[in-house]
Order: C-alpha cells, then sequence, then structure tokens
C-alpha cells in the first residue's frame, strides 16, 4: 500500500537550519559542490538588513508543488521521502522551479535540466549525514533522520522563531517616516 505524501513526509529526513548559528564560512557550499561533482545545491545568502547569513537548500516539503507540477513526473519523491529530480526523466521545462516557494530548483544549461538538493541520497543510503551538515562547524545545519523525531517542544520552538523573524522582518521592511 503507497503512503500518502503527508505521511512520507513526517518520516522524511531533514536539515533544520539555525540562522543564529551560521557564520557565513561557506563550508557547507563547498561541501555540497564537492559531493555533487563540483555544483553546490547549497546556498548561503547574507541578508544585509539583518547582518545575518541565511543558509538555504531544499525543504523536502510535506506538499511538494515542484513534484505536483512536473510534467513529465521527473520530479518525485524517494522511499525514504526525499524530493528530488530524475535526470533521465527532467525536460527542463522550469516548473518546478517557478512553483518552489523557496526558489530552490535552478536550471542546469549544460545538461539542460533542473537540479537541486537530493540530501546526499546516497550518503543517507550508506547511513550516513548530507555533506552540508557533516561539515558545518557551527551546527547551524542539523541532519535529522525523520522530521518525527523532532520534539513538539522543538517544532514550536522552530515556529516561533520563525514569526519572530517574520515580525523582524516587517518591522524592518516599513518604509521609513
Amino acid at each position: 500500500m503507497a503512503t500518502p505524501p503527508a505521511q512520507v513526509a513526517a518520516e522524511a529526513p531533514t536539515i533544520v537550519v539555525d540562522p543564529r548559528l551560521c557564520i557565513g564560512c561557506k563550508a557547507c557550499e563547498v561541501a555540497c559542490e564537492r559531493e555533487h561533482g563540483g555544483r553546490s545545491y547549497m546556498n548561503v545568502y547574507f541578508i544585509e538588513r539583518l547582518k545575518s547569513f541565511i543558509p538555504l537548500n531544499c525543504r523536502h516539503c510535506a506538499k511538494a508543488p515542484c513534484v505536483t507540477v512536473c510534467p513529465v513526473d521527473a520530479c518525485k519523491r524517494t522511499a525514504e521521502g526525499i524530493v528530488y529530480i530524475d535526470p533521465m526523466l527532467c525536460i527542463g521545462c522550469r516548473l518546478c522551479g517557478i512553483v518552489c516557494p523557496f526558489g530552490v530548483p535552478e536550471y542546469d544549461p549544460q545538461r539542460k535540466i533542473m537540479v537541486k538538493c537530493d540530501l546526499c541520497l546516497h550518503r543517507i543510503r550508506e547511513g550516513e549525514e548530507p555533506a552540508c551538515a557533516a561539515t558545518c562547524p557551527t551546527e547551524a545545519l542539523k541532519y535529522v533522520p525523520s522530521y518525527a523525531l523532532l520534539t513538539v517542544s522543538r517544532r514550536e520552538e522552530s515556529a516561533e522563531k520563525l514569526i519572530r523573524a517574520a515580525q523582524e522582518m516587517e518591522e524592518l521592511l516599513k518604509p521609513a517616516p
């Protein structure tokens, strides 16, 4: 019996990001690049107004719009719950990049396909952490083998951080008087 996507996502591995710990060293980008043949699927951004670094990679969404919109089913979820793009099926239409709320999938002009973080699926299948999390010197990136393993208090804490960050962003983006 197939597992519904919402249940798969609850059991799916993920990377938990704590931007307060990120120092912008980009070790995660280098590790990802090394792991994926010269291309990084992790991007560290500096948010000037917040004076803060934000690491960004695929969130492997429970209801991943990229999976829903792909006309050739190249964007799919593995048995482990990881959202990935099958390079043998992708036609490079870019729809996944358009619908992604984080803008993660990117077009690879050499291969003429879309590419994105696969959470180092090969490493996970070997019992290892994704390269970005394994390399992060400050533990701003933490690998969690199953989202369901995150405690309720940790999820609530994460939600509160996101709400505070959104409120701070709203305040920062207000026009000057």
